[in-house]
């Protein structure tokens, strides 16, 4: 029999109020992808996280190419020739990207020679990235270029992947399994979790599924369908969204010709984009990351007030040059990409984080009414079925797909006349997918007007009325669900929508 590369015997580990991990086991051969399957909550983060050596089990073994292994952090998995992308990022805001990734380098290279190197893995894999930008002006989807750059360079026996897809484009996500694909054919092992069951059909010949820490099942996915492996995970089929067609009602947000120079050298500048959302719509914006989403939102959301008053308008009230603050008291709420830092305070409990964009547990005088504010939390909570340990559990003790369900959650709760949200089911498995997207579905029904930018394509076309797509700060003319393709987005993602329409009128003519 071939040997495991890496085999864990009893992994368990504590946490107060929960057991991540109780009593697992699991082995993964030489050159195997093997993934590793659960619902939001159900501790893949923390058992690669062990593997990892950035969390130390309290029971159990690791063993790594037959011997026992104590893996107290991860320079040391890195010596034993295991990598990994972790789904929150672990890089340094104020360093660049050639400095992050020389960071977990061996230090015989200069950074020259990993600003090469980057280089030439980002050629080769199709993973654009400019060595010399600052960490803090790349999108979320660059960051996660970065990563897994970075994780490449090491050239593993073992490369960890937790959720890599979850901010590419398909596109990137067909280049990625290509280089994934040869990295197994060459004997390298990779962990794989992603909540995209096609992708893990697609990439892997082994699953061990968990549900509440515990292994409760393991299977060959490319044996499965994606309905079997839904059941396996959350215990039944996500629901079918049918989205019905509805007339919208009154313009909510209007943005008029919006031009704005980047802020800072590495940003996206705004080119006359002009955007309409109607009450009772989903609006979806399509687009590659870093092509001026970012700029955008923060334009729509107040943080950055250059643009003049008449230039975005909500209903009637111009609110170009409002802050955050004054929107909200107009019914705007937005979530943004980016959980931790923007959209959660990490260390804060999620009762306290309410206060970021709610305020109706505020008494007179500024006091906070903890009963009330509690209360709100654990209504939150169990209505967006969030697992935690009650309302004062910090945010950063939660994973990234139960912390993105309570910021939703959060926002949609205010009853807003204006919903904009950013990667609405980043990192969020299919069943709480499928209540995020039927809960914007319900705020549209309501009389919402509702912004979705996704570069999840499938998610865009299951709930938007109408789509835009972004690209070099750019906005293309609207198009109907109905009227949209995968191929035809494709193209508008590199500005040609021009091109495009040119050719379909001279196909109709």
């Amino acid at each position: 029999m071939t040997l495991p590369l890496l085999s864990l015997q009893g992994i368990t580990k504590r946490y107060p109020g929960v057991v991540a991990n109780q009593d697992v086991s699991l082995t993964v051969l030489p050159g195997q992808a093997h993934a590793v399957l659960g619902e939001n909550g159900a501790g893949k983060s923390t058992l690669m996280k062990i593997i990892y050596g950035s969390v130390k089990p309290d029971e159990g073994q690791v063993f790594f190419e037959g011997r026992p292994v104590s893996i107290r952090n991860p320079q040391e998995a890195r010596k034993l020739g295991i990598s990994m992308v972790f789904q929150h990022f672990s890089l340094f805001d104020t360093l660049t990207v050639a400095e992050n990734v020389w960071l977990g380098l061996d230090k015989t290279l200069s950074l020259a020679q990993v600003t090469e190197r980057i280089v030439a893995k980002a050629s080769e894999y199709g993973l654009d990235l400019e060595p010399d930008r600052p960490v803090h002006t790349l999108s979320v989807g660059e960051m996660q270029r970065v990563e897994i750059i970075r994780a490449l360079l090491t050239e593993p026996k073992l490369l960890i992947l937790d959720e890599p897809t979850s901010v590419l484009t398909p596109q990137a996500v067909e280049k990625l399994f290509v280089v994934l694909h040869k990295l197994v054919s060459q004997g390298v092992s990779i962990l794989y979790i992603s909540h995209k069951l096609h992708e893990i059909r697609a990439l892997c010949s082994a699953c061990t599924v968990l549900r509440g820490g515990k292994v409760t099942g393991m299977c060959d996915p490319r044996e499965e369908t994606n309905a079997s492996l839904s059941r396996l995970m959350i215990g039944a089929e996500p629901p079918t969204l049918a989205p019905e067609p509805r007339t919208p009602g009154a313009l909510v947000l209007q943005v008029h010709g919006l031009s704005l120079p980047k802020q800072d050298p590495f940003g996206v500048d705004l080119e006359a984009v002009r955007l309409q959302v109607r009450a009772g719509e989903v609006v979806g914006l399509a687009g590659v990351s870093g092509n001026g989403q970012r700029e955008l939102l923060w334009a729509l959301s107040g943080e950055d007030r250059r643009a003049a008053p008449q230039a975005i308008t909500m209903g009637q009230t111009p609110v170009g040059a409002m802050g955050p603050q004054s929107r909200r008291r107009l019914g705007l709420h937005f979530v943004p990409e980016e959980r931790l830092g923007r959209g959660a305070v990490p260390s804060l409990g999620l009762a306290h984080n309410l206060l970021l964009t709610r305020r109706e547990a505020l008494g007179t005088g500024g006091w906070i009414r903890m009963d009330a504010l509690s209360t709100q939390a654990r209504e939150i909570i169990a209505r967006f079925k969030v697992k935690a340990n009650g309302p004062d559990a910090p945010a950063r003790s939660l994973s990234g797909g139960n912390l993105q369900k309570f910021i939703v959650g959060r926002e949609i709760s205010a009853q807003p006349t204006l919903f904009i949200v950013s990667q609405p089911t980043w990192g969020v498995d299919v069943g709480a997918a499928a209540q995020i997207r039927s809960e914007i579905l319900a705020l549209r029904d309501a009389g919402c007007a509702v912004l979705v930018v996704s570069e999840e394509l499938e998610e865009l076309f299951e709930i938007s009325d109408r789509l835009h797509v972004i690209a070099k700060g750019r906005l293309s003319p609207s198009m109907a669900r109905a009227d949209a393709t995968v191929a035809r987005i494709g193209e508008w993602m590199s500005g040609l929508w021009a091109v495009s329409a040119k050719e379909d009128d001279h196909v109709a003519a």
